[in-house]
């Protein structure tokens, strides 16, 4: 069923695709003591700002049971390596925080999580909607509403013989879920981050309080990860 924080706005009947963007930015400390911890854990990045982003969302819905998307490339197979095409699924990473839960027992769990939907990640998304019987609808996507892409990959300045290439903002977004969270690592510094809302949701202010409350909720994670996560 829908499990959302609540939102500035009812939820239309059908939700459309228009979004807005807000940036920020992790400092190198608690960058650098959240990636430490991770290795401490036995777990990778990701797996740690997951378990910290389903129990922000948690918090915010008043709920046990966090259900996040997340993009996989889909290339686990050296044959694939030289062909041109789109191999990226999608995987919905679901989440249980109790209350009474410590924070590094919801990394653990997002660590076992994480392992065994990567094997079987070569289930379409679409085939396992369809095979749960999730009712569609035009309101909300199925399954999950909040989304989490990190992308660790070091950019690479692109070069096209004498000719620079470099990124332009379109100055567009579209909202393709509620609430995406997108986290960028460069080796050891901080984490770059922006999050894409649905507009019909959500009023700016909203949404940069809920970043600053991540912010301290991350900060609190790597000053003290045994605190329980209350």
């Amino acid at each position: 069923p829908l499990r959302e924080p609540p939102t500035d706005r009812p939820r239309p009947a059908v939700l459309g695709d228009a979004g807005r963007r807000l940036d920020f930015r992790v400092d190198a400390g608690t960058g650098a003591a959240l990636r430490a911890l991770s290795r401490r854990e036995g777990a990778t990045a990701f797996m740690t700002l997951l378990a910290a982003w389903q129990l922000l969302l948690a918090r915010y819905a008043g709920t046990d049971d966090v259900v996040v998307g997340t993009p996989i490339a889909g290339r686990n197979r050296l044959e694939t390596e030289g062909l041109i095409g789109f191999f990226v699924n999608t995987l919905a990473l679901r989440g249980r925080v109790e209350r009474d839960a410590g924070f590094l027992d919801l990394l653990r769990r997002a660590r076992e999580t994480t392992l065994g939907a990567y094997q079987h990640q070569e289930v379409p998304y679409e085939k396992l909607v369809e095979e749960l019987g999730v009712e569609r609808s035009l309101a909300h996507a199925p399954l999950f509403q909040a989304m989490l892409p990190v992308q660790n990959n070091r950019r690479a300045r692109l070069r096209l013989g004498g000719a620079g290439v470099e990124p332009l903002e379109t100055g567009t977004v579209a909202a393709k879920f509620d609430v995406t969270l997108l986290l960028s690592e460069e080796g050891e510094a901080g984490l770059d981050g922006s999050l894409e809302y649905a507009t019909a949701l959500w009023e700016p202010a909203t949404v940069a309080r809920m970043m600053e409350h991540f912010a301290t909720l991350l900060a609190g994670i790597a000053a003290e990860p045994g605190a329980r996560a209350a």
